[in-house]
């Protein structure tokens, strides 16, 4: 069996990601899976995004740009690309992010069950772990794949059926609004681990701040609309991913890993309060936000 998919990128100043991310989009690895779109939705992109990505369009016809005149945010770049993709399958990449070789096929095998509706895949961070702010990334994305194996949960590099149309420009957490979609129409979500996904995490307590906020501010305003929660805002989902990730630290690593560990939490905790404070107090959804930007000089050689 083998079928189409459309890739999509929505992208705000993403000029020092975004070719490495096309190139490897580009040279995937298939066998059953045929990319025949990667649809670039630049929302108001000032710096040189738009003509490195008119660049590559010209060396590959199934590269496409849509430009927004002005910044929107990222669900209006998201709806954009369902409005002009062709395929039943949907596969969303953040800019800032780069695929290993074979993860967009990994990602999309599952569909050849017809009761799986969406696909996550396994986001793994390239900071140095032993900084507070590496060893914070690491963390996270641990807990993400050890809570994702029992209660799957969609980021960084998603894919679903075409089921849905658009989803509210309002939401600052778009893949968990997608998941919401997806559960609604009586599909499975699935997680996927060998299809890797390299990100950088935030290398500032700043940078952490602002990311992590938002996304806290997003789930509780998505909880609050729909009564769906993701299954990183429970705690008695999270505290077992806990308890598993913290033998893995090894022994002779403990004083100084301990200290971060501590660091780690605190710096959650703050997030997770600033983003209640947001939603409670300022009603601010986050939709369209601040940049971090330690976040966006990827290795490319990393995938």
């Amino acid at each position: 069996m083998c079928f189409s998919v459309s890739v999509g990128i929505p992208a705000y100043n993403e000029e020092s990601n975004i070719a490495n991310l096309l190139i490897a989009i580009m040279h995937q690895k298939t066998d059953a899976v045929k990319i025949n779109e990667i649809i670039v939705v630049s929302s108001g992109s000032t710096d040189k995004t738009n003509s490195i990505v008119e660049d590559f369009s010209r060396k590959d016809s199934r590269i496409k740009l849509l430009k927004q005149s002005e910044r929107k945010g990222k669900v209006s770049a998201i709806n954009e690309f369902l409005k002009d993709a062709n395929n039943d399958i949907m596969v969303l990449e953040s800019a800032d992010t780069i695929p290993g070789e074979r993860t967009i096929e990994r990602l999309c095998l599952p569909f050849e069950k017809s009761q799986i509706g969406m696909t996550g895949a396994h986001p793994v961070p390239i900071n140095d772990p032993n900084s507070l702010m590496g060893f914070t990334s690491h963390l996270e994305w641990s807990l993400h794949d050890h809570i994702s194996m029992r209660k799957p949960k969609c980021g960084e590099l998603a894919a679903f059926r075409k089921v849905f149309q658009t989803i509210p420009d309002n939401t600052a957490v778009d893949e968990a609004w997608i998941e919401f979609e997806i559960e609604k129409k009586n599909y499975e979500i699935v997680y996927v681990p060998d299809a890797i996904v390299y990100n950088r995490g935030p290398e500032t307590v700043s940078d952490f701040l602002k990311q992590r906020r938002r996304i806290a501010c997003g789930h509780l305003d998505l909880s609050k609309r729909t009564n769906f929660d993701v299954s990183t805002s429970k705690f008695s989902v999270m505290l077992p991913a806990i308890l598993e990730v913290i033998p893995r630290i090894e022994p002779k690593k403990w004083p100084k890993k301990w200290i971060y560990f501590v660091g780690a939490f605190a710096l959650e905790g703050l997030s997770r309060f600033l983003g209640y404070y947001d939603y409670y107090n300022k009603k601010d959804q986050h939709s369209i936000w601040e940049i971090s930007k330690t976040t966006k000089n990827l290795d490319c050689h990393a995938a």
